[in-house]
């Protein structure tokens, strides 16, 4: 059936495609267009307010995973700092109490041997043995020795904050420390110069003694010696100053310590005292009879 119109009579089909046209002014896909425009407007400022927020949030956690990493760099220094330190307070703590046997075995030594001099200087024999011992005890380094000679100081270069900027640390170079064989070169070199009696920070030096290095301490005679080191030797100041800078050791570890930053200097002394070495332990004996060689005098003047 055709509409009716308003009026009553029937409608025509052109007249029905005019009604169309004219109420669909637009093609629907433009329509579907001009929305999905509209809505792709509507959600930009929201899609823009999301991106910064992500951006942000990104932000945060970077800034939170860096103060982390800062933390723990930070926190492993000083870990390490803490432990160093407590090894070395345990290591001098325990050095304290050896020097303190140590001086007690001195004060024991010095009365044993005021009774033995006594004993052995009754009588002729006696007193032969008693200057034999005397020579030994000196080429032994078994008594404490006095007199001039040169103070020879090595010491570790000074760390650089630098060198560890995020935890703040102040490790030093290692080829900025000195060694066991910084040591070695400059006792050797002071023999050879012609020392009579060498020491590193109070520990006197014998024919047996050894320079070691053990973790990051210097050892001498199994004894630790810290930084800063202080070498004295006993000798004739002019003599032995020139013939230890003429050493090549002695040029070598020069060159040495400018380039890395150690510190190496000497200077002449007056005075220097040198305290007695720790005597080997004696491990077997026999006593003294009539049939054993006389011990050699000391020979005379002009001999």
């Amino acid at each position: 059936m055709s509409e009716q119109p308003p009026g009553g009579g029937p409608r025509s089909l052109g007249a029905s495609l005019l009604d169309d046209v004219l109420a669909e002014t637009l093609d629907p896909a433009y329509v579907q267009a001009a929305q999905a425009r509209a809505a792709a407007t509507d959600s930009a400022p929201r899609r823009r307010w999301k991106g910064r927020v992500l951006v942000a949030l990104t932000m945060v956690v970077a800034g939170l995973l860096a103060a982390v990493t800062y933390d723990l760099a930070a926190a492993r220094v000083q870990g390490r700092q803490e432990i160093r330190e407590a090894l070395v307070a345990d290591i001098r703590a325990e050095s304290e109490v050896s020097d303190e046997l140590a001086a007690e075995l001195e004060e024991l030594g010095a009365e044993v041997t005021v009774a033995r001099d006594e004993l052995l200087a009754s009588s002729t024999t006696g007193q032969r043995a008693l200057d034999a011992l005397a020579r030994a005890e000196e080429a032994a380094a078994a008594v404490p020795v006095t007199g001039p000679g040169l103070l020879v100081t090595l010491a570790n270069a000074a760390p650089n904050a630098d060198d560890d900027p995020v935890g703040g640390g102040t490790e030093a170079d290692p080829r900025g420390r000195v060694r066991d064989g910084d040591l070695q070169q400059v006792v050797n070199a002071l023999w050879a110069a012609g020392a009579e009696a060498i020491s590193i920070n109070g520990q006197r030096l014998g024919p047996t003694s050894a320079i070691r290095f053990a973790g990051e301490a210097v050892l001498v005679d199994f004894r630790p010696v810290t930084n800063p080191y202080e070498v004295r030797a006993i000798g004739a100041p002019d003599t032995l100053s020139g013939a230890f800078l003429a050493s090549p050791e002695v040029r070598a570890l020069a060159l040495v310590s400018e380039s890395f930053g150690l510190r190496f200097d000497f200077s002449r002394k007056d005075e220097l005292t040198l305290p007695a070495a720790t005597t080997p332990e004696l491990r077997s004996a026999q006593p003294v009879t009539d049939e054993d060689p006389v011990l050699p005098s000391d020979p005379a003047p002009g001999d």
